[in-house]
């Protein structure tokens, strides 16, 4: 059965490549709805926020996920400006490609918190009213870096494999609600963090050759989801057939995935 159409829709790291993209998606495909943008990057906000078509009200919000205890007072304080979310994307994240030796704890905590502890708190926030109103949309961008294992990704892997499988049992518990849970799962796709994670990289062959998507082309294919009901999206389609081959691409990675510089 198609979804509802949404009328409040928050959707954190807006100001990246793919929040950004499928903010502009939705508000083009979904005429009047509301738009709450969240990220760090106040200017960028700005940019997306300006572009978003004048049939949809737009906020932004400077939050910092790094922080998960503040969560539920700055929620809280979104949703009595501007009333109850029925859409949330989970699609702020960080990239920070080390060893496990290379990697301070810091470093990794904050990578912890910002790709796995705030969108889970966050859906912890968003679900229970949405399934009160047995109507409702979470879209988890997590990565095809939780599904096989990368070289200097233990952090940001872990991170998104544990999101992927909340988010994938979320999509089982919530749907006899009335809530539709999408599980994202990109490959490299352009963006400030795919240049920021390929930088990281050691050169070699099988870096350069990696396919990139394009944010646009995925934000289609989520709001797509988002309408027909499908429970994940796999982008570039070349990771869809290693996510069905998924022994055979483990090993590949496991072989050839390049090295982290430090």
């Amino acid at each position: 059965m198609p979804t509802a159409p949404l009328s409040h829709v928050v959707v954190t790291g807006a100001a990246g490549a793919i929040g950004g993209a499928l903010a502009l998606e939705l508000a083009a495909r979904q005429p009047g709805v509301r738009l709450s943008l969240i990220d760090v990057d106040e200017g960028g906000l700005g940019r997306v926020a300006a572009a978003v078509p004048a049939s949809s009200p737009v906020s932004v919000y400077r939050w910092d996920l790094s922080a998960p205890s503040g969560l539920p007072a700055a929620w809280d304080a979104l949703v009595a400006a501007h009333g109850a979310v029925d859409g949330l994307v989970n699609c702020a994240g960080i990239m920070d490609v080390r060893s496990v030796i290379g990697m301070p704890w810091e470093a990794a905590q904050r990578v912890l918190d910002i790709d796995l502890t705030s969108p889970l708190r966050l859906m912890s926030l968003a679900a229970p009213a949405m399934a009160a109103a047995e109507q409702g949309v979470i879209v988890n961008v997590s990565s095809m870096a939780g599904r096989v294992p990368l070289r200097g990704c233990a952090y940001y892997g872990g991170a998104k494999a544990g999101l992927a499988m909340a988010s994938e049992i979320a999509h089982l518990e919530l749907a006899p609600r009335g809530v539709h849970v999408v599980t994202v799962y990109p490959g490299p796709v352009a963006s400030a963090l795919e240049q920021g994670a390929r930088a990281q990289l050691r050169p070699s062959l099988v870096a350069r050759l990696m396919p990139t998507g394009a944010a646009a082309r995925i934000a289609v294919l989520i709001a797509r989801a988002i309408e027909r009901h499908e429970p994940r999206v796999i982008y570039p389609p070349l990771y869809a057939v290693a996510d069905r081959a998924l022994g055979v691409a483990t090993w590949v990675s496991r072989r050839f995935s390049p090295a982290p510089a430090t």
